[in-house]
């Protein structure tokens, strides 16, 4: 039994690895998925066959709770709270660690010593610490994202010497804790940590701003990668190993990508604070006049345009206009036109949010481009239309130095021959910082949402 359990683990862990291979690109993304489930419908499996026959019903109560609760959830989450559902399972995974932990130190299954008692209290540690600050600084993710408690970056005073000294204090604690037998002292260095680490996770994330909040998510995957990891040391479970560095690698992987598009590094990240709760309407002073057109001028536009780059933002997703967009995309190539889509690394809330919405809408893969590759393409575009998007497309990145945005890649619309951006309002992005593309010469705003500005324009351009 044993044996065969090894297998359907191993079995399970390449179908993991193939399964981040395939969600790599576009194409092999739903195969990537399947590789996914069917790895780790082996592994539950599995893991149920090597449980004592007396506690499966446990189990199985267990994982029916679970099923239930996990489905009435995912029928009812739109695309644009998946940012807020990603992060909420990764505090689960957080408590999953906490408890696993407690449950170890509590209730030892062998008398350990010397070297084997040090190696499991360091694994029971560590596997408590990563995931307490994991719960609670995923949970503040989850509040922020959902607009429970503010965006903006909690700066209290002397905070990065508050983290420094929670980490020494951790250090210390686990110094005493790591050698020592079961005993009361034990017990409360154990307990000291967990409090310690729980505060500090509530601190770290509430000191990152909303512009920053998609680096936060991918640094939350990473950690609780490396919570799982712990605490399949502490179960002795090989496939929770391997399951939980593939995810805490992939996710630091990630985290570094999306700093790199921001033009931030992960230390400023974390100690920073950039950015607001967007919609706020920006003080800056910006030189010139906004000029607002409407559904007939921007249809004109669109039939005089042959070649058209449209840019998706998080306002797209508010408003549920992927369809819209869709449907336009398709009317516009019958006509002949060129149509494109411009993503930026960090569009949306979540790294690929707009891929997935567009993918959702059924636009073709082959015309989705990533920053890089569009961006070379505006000085000859006839059109750029902005939908929803606000920080990712500000000129003061490349043109203002001084600007706390500077520095950071955008996608360059204004260098289109014209540009029309769809918005709510002039309010700021999440990086509370003013727009000057909405008074450029070339550039013209269409205010309202953009699903029923889209549909609009769409019936305009079937008349």
């Amino acid at each position: 039994m044993n044996g065969m359990i090894a297998m359907a683990y191993l079995f399970s862990a390449v179908m993991f690895i193939l399964s981040l291979g395939g969600l790599s690109s576009h194409e092999t993304a739903r195969r990537g998925n399947i590789y996914g489930i069917v790895g780790m419908a082996v592994a539950i499996i599995a893991t149920i066959a090597g449980i004592v026959a007396g506690a499966l019903w446990m189990v199985v109560i267990a994982m029916l709770i679970g099923a239930v609760i996990g489905l009435s959830l995912a029928k009812r989450v739109a695309m644009t709270q998946m940012p807020q559902m990603v992060a909420l399972l990764h505090s689960f995974v957080g408590l999953a660690a906490v408890l696993i932990g407690w449950g170890g130190f509590l209730a030892p299954q062998v008398s350990l010593h010397g070297s084997a008692h040090v190696v499991h209290s360091t694994e029971i540690y560590l596997g408590v610490f990563i995931g307490a600050i994991t719960l609670t600084g995923s949970l503040v993710a989850f509040c922020k994202l959902q607009g429970l408690v503010s965006g903006k970056p909690l700066t209290l005073p002397a905070r990065h010497w508050l983290n420094l000294a929670a980490i020494a204090a951790c250090i210390v604690l686990g110094v005493l804790f790591v050698p020592a037998e079961i005993n009361p002292g034990t017990v409360i260095n154990l307990l000291l940590m967990t409090a310690i680490a729980l505060l500090l996770g509530i601190h770290l994330v509430a000191a990152i701003g909303g512009a920053d909040m998609p680096v936060v998510i991918s640094m939350l995957n990473s950690y609780s990668g490396w919570a799982a990891a712990a605490t399949g040391f502490m179960l002795g479970n090989d496939l929770l190993i391997v399951v939980g560095a593939l995810v805490g690698s992939s996710g630091a992987i990630l985290s570094y990508i999306m700093c790199r598009g921001m033009n931030r590094s992960f230390i400023s990240v974390i100690l920073g604070g950039f950015g607001s709760d967007g919609g706020e309407v920006a003080v800056d002073e910006v030189e010139g006049e906004a000029i607002a057109v409407d559904l007939e001028e921007l249809a004109e536009d669109l039939k005089s345009a042959d070649n058209i780059i449209i840019v998706p933002g998080f306002g797209m997703a508010v408003a549920h206009a992927q369809q819209a967009v869709s449907d336009l995309t398709d009317r516009l190539r019958k006509m002949g036109k060129t149509v494109r889509f411009g993503i930026h690394p960090v569009a949306g809330r979540l790294p690929g949010h707009m891929n997935v919405l567009l993918a959702e809408a059924n636009v073709p893969y082959d015309i989705v481009l990533e920053m890089d590759e569009i961006n070379p393409d505006f000085p000859g575009t006839d059109l750029a239309m902005v939908i929803g998007a606000n920080d990712t497309v500000n000129p003061d990145a490349v043109e203002k130095p001084g600007s706390p945005i500077a520095g950071m890649p955008v996608l360059e619309v204004w260098k289109a021959g014209k540009v029309v951006v769809l918005k709510r309002s002039m309010a700021s992005g999440y990086a509370g910082v003013a727009n000057p593309l909405f008074y450029k010469d070339n550039a013209r705003m269409l205010f309202g949402d953009a699903k029923d500005s889209l549909q609009g324009v769409l019936g305009k351009l079937s008349d």
